[in-house]
Formats: C-alpha cells, structure tokens, sequence
C-alpha cells in the first residue's frame, strides 16, 4: 500500500498564494479611502494575522504561527463574509495541517472552498481536505475528496494533475487497484505531454498494467 503524503502546503503554491496576498493587500489599500470602516477593518485584521506567516523572512516560529492561527480564528469569527476570509482560512487551514490538528484542518479548507471565487484558491482547499484524510489515515475520504475537486475542473487547469495522481494514489491506498489503473491510463491520455508520465507508468507497472 502506498503510504507517500506530498509535502503540504508546496512550496510553489505557497509562494503564489503569498503572491495573492500581497494583490489583495494593495487592493485593499487602495480602496482605503473609499470602502466602509467595516471592510477596512476586516481587511486590515486579515492582512496582518496573514503576514505573520509570510516567507519572506526567517520560517515563523511556534509561536508566531499559533499567534496567526488565533488572529485568524478571530477574523473569521468577526469578519466571516469579508473578501479576504476564504483566503484567511486557507492559511489556517495549512497553519492546523503543519500541527497535525487534521479536523480542523479539514473545517478551515472546508470553509476556503465553499466561499472563495478563486479557482486556484478552491482547488488548493480541496486538495487540503483530502491530504488531511490521507494523513489521518482515511483514504476512502481522500477518495472522494479528490474526487469532488476534480469534478469542477479539466485538463490543464491549475492543480489538475497533481490532483488526478492523488485520487490515485488514494484509490491504491483502499485497495481500488482497477480504479487506481483507470485513474492513471486517464492520465496519460489527457495529459500525453506531462513531464510526470514516466511517474504514472511506474504507479501502471506496480499495478501489474500495462500504459
């Protein structure tokens, strides 16, 4: 059984979140002198529970992350309908998940992913929901959690593979093997020219199927 947990969140997709981050902030800004006294405080309590946690500098240390986590619980709690929540609770989603807390992991991507309007932010939720099955050692959820993010998404857009090698990866962890080599011939079918194709043969030939 596959036992393998892709490190999370990655750090390029880290990166382009932060990236966000800092859009958003300046549009927050930039709207500063025009938007209610509501928005710019929700704003303003986002972006700093937030920058707790940028990469820029030295990694945040315990404290300093549970010190964001607790902001940002916060504001969500008093800001949940603020543009910046479904981003806020990704980034406590990705602060439970490095504490191992997998339940409230899941309840913060949950959040991300029923609110944003950003596809990218929403594929990056789903995928969290199912790495925290995954870690807890519940790969039929995994399963279906995969599942779910890949139903609203297509070959080539963000995340897609490395979401598609997630379900089956899952479905190899439940002992779905006909599924698994379904999910990997589906692979190399839609996506012929990945740099990964050497990858899902393997996942194939340990499956005893040929590409």
């Amino acid at each position: 059984m596959l036992t393998f947990l892709p490190t999370w969140p990655p750090s390029r997709v880290t990166l382009g979140v932060i990236a966000g981050v800092i859009v958003l902030a300046g549009v927050g800004i930039g709207a500063w002198f025009w938007s209610d006294e509501q928005d710019r405080r929700a704003t303003a309590a986002y972006v700093q529970a937030i920058n707790q946690l940028s990469p820029s500098g030295p990694p945040p240390t315990a404290e300093a992350r549970a010190n964001a986590a607790r902001s940002l619980e916060t504001a969500l709690a008093r800001y949940p309908s603020a543009a910046m929540a479904p981003l806020g609770a990704y980034e406590l989603g990705n602060v439970r998940f490095g504490e191992r807390d997998w339940a409230r992991a899941r309840a913060a991507y949950e959040i991300t992913a029923a609110r944003s309007a950003s596809p990218t932010l929403r594929a990056l939720a789903r995928a969290g929901v199912g790495y925290a099955w995954e870690a807890e050692r519940n790969p039929a959820k995994a399963v279906e959690s995969y599942q779910a993010a890949l139903a609203s998404l297509k070959p080539g857009d963000f995340y897609y593979e490395d979401l598609l090698l997630d379900l089956a990866r899952a479905q190899e962890q439940v002992g779905k093997k006909d599924a698994a080599t379904d999910t990997y011939r589906r692979h190399l079918k839609e996506l012929p020219k990945s740099p990964r194709a050497e990858e899902v043969k393997a996942g194939l030939t340990r499956l005893g199927a040929s590409p």
